[in-house]
């Protein structure tokens, strides 16, 4: 698959990539503001204001870039709030997953709301924040604001490998994200998907095809280990992750 999408003429990738990422940009400053005034509103308004701006990216990729999706699983959702497990070698992901579920909140590093426009919509529309330099206290935190935005009914998306990674590397889950989903009590759907690619990390190129995105059916922690949770979601993920990268 790896060698099919590579076939696109690059030069007209590059093209394309390159009018993308203005749009990403230019939308990213432009849509910031009104989230950013939306501070005043209840969150379940702001995040409404917020769907406007993946949903714009999503059709500026299928039209310039012609990368298109299709999802798989959406039935395995629960009802309540849940946290998705989501497989991080894309920034694809990042964008689309706000449009697939429920309202939801991401686990972000707190330095990224520094980060101008993006990072300040961040803060207002009340993403868990961790601080690694805060060593087990970051974790404690990071639970406790768990807990708040379930409560309110919020989902939460959270990276277990911490950072995006090739589609082909060796999965490295950290514990952080099963502590939370074990002291919440809350269902993990783990979610896999091959935007890498098309998308892959840190690459300007995106090449044109089909993502698939699957939800696989919820993982039931109560009465497990944040260690259980861990390896439970790294093998569902992983396993589906093979079949989608053949």
């Amino acid at each position: 698959m790896l060698r099919q999408t590579r076939q696109a003429n690059k030069t007209l990738v590059a093209i394309r990539s390159f009018l993308y990422w203005i749009l990403l940009t230019v939308s990213t400053v432009i849509w910031a503001w009104p989230i950013l005034l939306s501070a005043v509103f209840p969150l379940q308004v702001r995040f409404k204001i917020m769907r406007v701006w993946p949903r714009f990216n999503m059709w500026a990729l299928k039209t310039i870039c012609g990368i298109r999706y299709r999802v798989e699983g959406l039935e395995n959702l629960p009802k309540e709030p849940s946290i998705i497990f989501a497989k991080h070698a894309s920034t694809w992901e990042t964008i689309a997953l706000q449009l697939l579920i429920p309202p939801a909140v991401y686990v972000a590093k707190k330095q990224l709301l520094y980060i101008p426009f993006f990072g300040w919509a961040m803060a207002v529309l009340n993403f868990v924040t961790i601080d690694r330099s805060a060593g087990r206290r970051a974790i404690v935190y990071m639970v406790e604001q768990a807990k708040d935005r379930l409560a309110r009914g919020f989902w939460i998306i959270i990276f277990p490998e911490g950072t995006r990674k090739p589609i082909d590397a060796e999965p490295d889950y950290k514990i952080g994200g099963a502590v939370m989903a074990a002291k919440t009590g809350a269902k993990v759907v783990p979610v896999a998907h091959n935007a890498g690619i098309f998308w892959p990390r840190h690459s300007f190129l995106k090449w044109p095809g089909e993502v698939t995105v699957w939800f696989g059916p919820a993982i039931e922690t109560n009465g497990l280990s944040a260690e259980e949770i861990r390896r439970t979601a790294q093998k569902v993920i992983e396993s589906k992750m093979q079949e989608l990268i053949r």
